[in-house]
């Protein structure tokens, strides 16, 4: 099912020529209007009618968040507040926010991509989507709202928090798509359970359409299972336009790239050169049709890898993999790369935990230790304590086979560990302070 065949299936080639086109119109728009792209073009030599090929486009230098924040709030605005309708911010919480301006066109075309993945992932415009990604400056909210309303579904724009309410109106309504992070989706499966209402039989969610936050192959079993629901994963990142730059689609087997408003590369995260197909690595990407704050280049600092091989489904863009973690979120554990996602998938390979981690990095004697705090199921946690010793030292050698380093596993009780309605907290890193 598609909400576009044309362009989420056109022949390889035409589609390169239709980004090469795009590209030199989002080139000489951005060195025309923005400041620090004419700068960082001219450093390197470079004028826009020097873009002549898609290969091209790996001789301009790299965007980081730092340099929009260094350019806040509008430096790298490419269009005149006048023609901005709509600004949206990220959270800030490493410094400076990071600002994204929209014109009427931008929110088109986001719109245009919101209602392609969703359909991606399974909905019609006869669905009840019940929005739970936070409404305001966050782009999930908002970019799901429209894209419900542009597919012609009826939308309940519940936002985040509350978390029986969402129960009892996921319930009364009827709805049956359910939006949201991951994490949040699990915590909404615990509160039914809480309830006594059960999702087979007094719900009638379909399918989830959950992102903003990487998850495991195995934590999509478990909200699977615990909502009777198909899971798919979305990705978009406020700085590029936000939700629906890549989905899934019913195959589950890689994010379609929305190719003819995006050019996807992986790099080397160290070396910054690219890396062949299948490899993973960070993912940068460039716009190709956004008027308000195109971005050339991108660095996103999420991990994944990139294939262009024939999906069943009969879309022809790029799929990225589900993306394994953050450069800025891995752990370097006495020299050893640490994602939270590793460990979230020996847990719930496992079992008899329930899907609440808490990682806790610190430095003893000027080594670094990794204390993995899991919440044991309500169940075993009532069993006798030989159990719980036998399930702590099974999760603590099936995660230091997995990561090639030592770690402490302390299990808890129940609901000890703090619930997020919106991105997860996994990490504690003591060393920072």
């Amino acid at each position: 099912m598609y909400w576009n065949q044309k362009f989420e299936c056109l022949p390889r080639e035409e589609l390169k020529q239709l980004q090469l086109e795009r590209l030199k119109m989002t080139v000489e728009r951005a060195f025309h209007n923005v400041p620090h792209y004419r700068r960082t073009m001219q450093e390197v030599g470079i004028e826009p009618d020097d873009i002549q090929s898609l290969e091209d486009l790996r001789k301009l230098p790299f965007t980081t968040k730092d340099d929009l924040r260094d350019n806040y709030p509008y430096g790298m605005f490419a269009a005149p507040l006048s023609e901005i309708v709509r600004i949206h911010s990220s959270s800030g919480t490493t410094g400076k926010p990071t600002v994204v301006g929209y014109t009427r066109n931008d929110i088109n075309v986001w719109a245009e991509l919101m209602a392609r993945a969703l359909v991606s992932g399974g909905a019609t415009r006869k669905d009840i989507i019940q929005n739970a990604y936070g409404y305001g400056l966050f782009t999930g909210g908002l970019g799901v709202h429209y894209g419900a309303e542009r597919l012609g579904a009826s939308v309940i724009p519940i936002s985040g928090g509350n978390t029986k309410r969402q129960v009892l109106i996921m319930k009364d309504c009827g709805s049956t798509v359910l939006t949201c992070t991951p994490s949040y989706s699990l915590y909404i499966a615990e509160v039914m359970n809480e309830m006594g209402i059960d999702p087979e039989k007094d719900i009638k969610l379909k399918c989830g359409i959950f992102g903003a936050e990487p998850w495991s192959d195995n934590m999509r079993q478990e909200i699977e299972k615990k909502l009777g629901i198909n899971a798919i994963d979305i990705y978009g990142l406020s700085e590029v336009i936000g939700p629906g730059v890549a989905v899934e689609c019913l195959e589950k087997n890689g994010l379609h790239v929305a190719e003819d408003h995006f050019i996807v590369e992986v790099i080397d995260p160290q070396t910054g050169e690219p890396l062949p197909e299948g490899e993973m690595g960070e993912l940068v990407f460039t716009s190709l049709t956004k008027e308000g704050l195109p971005v050339i280049r991108y660095r996103t600092r999420d991990i994944a890898s990139i294939t262009t091989e024939p999906c069943p489904c009969g879309r022809t863009n790029a799929r990225m993999s589900r993306v394994s973690g953050r450069t800025d979120d891995m752990l370097i554990i006495r020299g050893v790369n640490v994602f939270p996602s590793q460990i979230e998938s020996v847990l719930l390979e496992i079992g008899y935990t329930e899907p609440h981690y808490l990682l806790i990095v610190d430095r003893e004697n000027n080594l670094d230790t990794l204390t993995v705090l899991v919440e044991v199921s309500s169940k075993l946690f009532a069993d006798e304590v030989r159990k719980l010793e036998h399930l702590g030292k099974k999760i603590q050698g099936a995660i230091e086979t997995a990561l090639g380093i030592s770690v402490r596993v302390k299990l808890v009780e129940p609901k000890t560990i703090e619930r997020s309605e919106g991105k997860a907290k996994r990490v504690i890193d003591k060393r920072k302070y």
